[in-house]
């Protein structure tokens, strides 16, 4: 028997006739229209028992916080008299689990129907007379078995909730009173446990009862206009094609690997501006330097030869402000391309691929070329064999001007988003060569970067990391020649990224990188 048939709730089922008054008369929040209707279908759900499931995929920052406390903070006191559980699994203890129940005690103690009436127990729980939210991480070795959801079973994040995890021991939870269940996130990529439960569900809704409630940034505009100008500022500053932007504001779910560097955004990287064979007074220069190692007992190697090894890789970049309005035409497909845009525009302008050379003698090279472009830095692959090279041109020309940097799992993976955000806001600029230029070794090394580039795969991990694991596999090999294919062109660009933030300072006279990783909002900023 449902909970409104039973009539246990008398006037108080009365007085909180629904989801929305319950929000607006006691927390002063008026729900949107798009929160009213999965809250409206939720609460339906829980009072009359019908153990339906949905999936609600909202955009960053459109209200899916405030919804989920206020939707378990009017259940906790329409249930305070009868009783019952709800359980709120989120995908790690710290911060999200934290931050849920952080929420949701905001709610209770602002509201005067709730207010003195909740209470906290053994520090995950939070109670309204016998009705009760257990909170409970899905982290990988956390133990959970064995919670029962009687009302309500929530997975928040849904996107980064491993599909073992939820299946062995998170959605027995559920099943003794066959409780409502909600598949809260945003969208991913199209193996995740949220894309799963959202193709279930749309085989499962209809128009009088809907499963799903998916929405994009233009609905979040339509309710409220200011979304727009915060929206435009994420495009400007990533790219519209951006992953993070299709999936967490256009709810846009991405294969799980693919082609990183598609057409679309090779077009996009072509600049109007030329190579350049030495620098010119007032301009800014940087040098991002990924290393590779030398094999001592192979023949030495010209600039443009090709191994078995991958080489180490000099990309030259003068950097520019944004607010130039240029019209150029991409080299690839003809077509205009506006280059105005916020931030720091990279162009590169030349490049050297060294391949097969002592460590002495790459020290002896890249300080000749630091010392003959002058450049205000030059960023250095610090890792492994890489690590001395650095240390010694650190000691060399000083911290301010070299920016080592380390590769690991992470770091690449943010050095890859930050990457395509420069590309995908017009922002990294290859030089053109129009006909007359005889530049032989630049026009090689940019075509070899371009095949380096289409030849780089990607995989979008799971996790609330937002891991991306990317670059050239082993094996891969060149469709010019057959031989072996690295990624060494573009992990040299790709170090644009560690400065690219730090040197955009609007307003500012001078210029303070600060000595921790600059890209580091990217693991907890989506």
């Amino acid at each position: 028997m449902s909970a409104q048939q039973n009539g246990n709730f008398g006037p108080l089922y009365q007085m909180l006739s629904g989801i929305s008054l319950f929000s607006a008369a006691g927390s002063g929040i008026r729900l949107r229209c798009y929160q009213r209707q999965a809250a409206e279908a939720i609460v339906r759900s829980v009072i009359e028992n019908q153990g339906r499931t949905f999936v609600v995929m909202f955009p960053r920052q459109s209200g899916k916080n405030e919804l989920q406390a206020q939707i378990e903070a009017y259940l906790l006191l329409l249930f305070s008299r009868e009783g019952g559980e709800i359980i709120k699994v989120s995908p790690t203890w710290k911060p999200q689990s934290y931050n849920a129940m952080r929420r949701l005690e905001r709610t209770p103690r602002r509201n005067p129907l709730t207010r003195g009436l909740w209470k906290k127990e053994s520090g995950h729980i939070y109670r309204i007379g016998n009705a009760a939210i257990s909170f409970l991480s899905a982290a990988t070795g956390s133990n959970i078995v064995g919670a029962t959801a009687s009302l309500l079973l929530e997975v928040d994040e849904a996107q980064d909730v491993l599909i073992h995890k939820f299946d062995h021991e998170i959605a027995p939870m559920a099943a003794s009173r066959n409780a409502t269940r909600v598949f809260w996130g945003t969208a991913w990529t199209d193996d995740t446990l949220l894309a799963r439960e959202l193709q279930l569900a749309e085989a499962c809704s209809t128009k009088s009862a809907p499963r799903v409630f998916k929405i994009n940034a233009g609905d979040v505009i339509a309710e409220v206009p200011a979304y727009g100008q915060f929206l435009n500022e994420q495009i400007q500053r990533f790219g519209r094609d951006h992953p993070l932007i299709r999936t967490q504001y256009f709810s846009e779910s991405l294969s799980g690997q693919t082609n990183l560097f598609n057409e679309t955004r090779l077009q996009r990287m072509q600049g109007c501006h030329a190579c350049a064979t030495e620098p010119l007074p007032f301009e800014r220069y940087i040098l991002l330097i990924d290393v590779a190692g030398s094999d001592e007992t192979a023949p030495q190697c010209g600039p443009m030869a090709a191994g078995i090894r991958d080489a180490t890789a000099i990309t030259v970049c003068s950097v520019h402000s944004g607010e130039a309005d240029d019209l150029c035409f991409g080299q690839l497909e003809k077509q205009p391309i506006n280059t105005k845009t916020d931030g720091v525009i990279w162009r590169c302008i030349h490049r050297q691929l060294w391949h097969n050379l002592p460590l002495t003698r790459q020290f002896e090279k890249l300080s000749a070329l630091i010392r003959f472009w002058n450049p205000e830095y030059a960023v250095i692959d610090a890792t492994g064999i890489g690590a001395g090279i650095a240390s010694f041109l650190t000691r060399t020309f000083g911290d301010t001007m070299i920016r080592p940097f380390s590769f690991t799992s992470s770091s690449k993976s943010d050095l890859g988003w930050r990457f395509i955000a420069m590309i995908d806001a017009n922002r990294w600029q290859e030089p053109v060569f129009n006909d007359g230029i005889t530049d032989e070794e630049q026009i090689s090394l940019q075509q070899l970067f371009f095949r380096q580039l289409r030849g780089c795969q990607s995989e979008m991990l799971p996790g609330p990391e937002k891991k991306l694991r990317w670059g050239v596999k082993n094996g891969t090999r060149d469709p010019l020649n057959g031989e072996p294919l690295h990624d060494d062109l573009v992990m040299s660009a790709a170090l644009s990224a560690v400065l690219d933030e730090a040197l955009w300072q609007p307003n500012q006279q001078t210029l303070i990188i600060p000595g921790i990783d600059p890209i580091k909002e990217m693991d907890k900023g989506f």
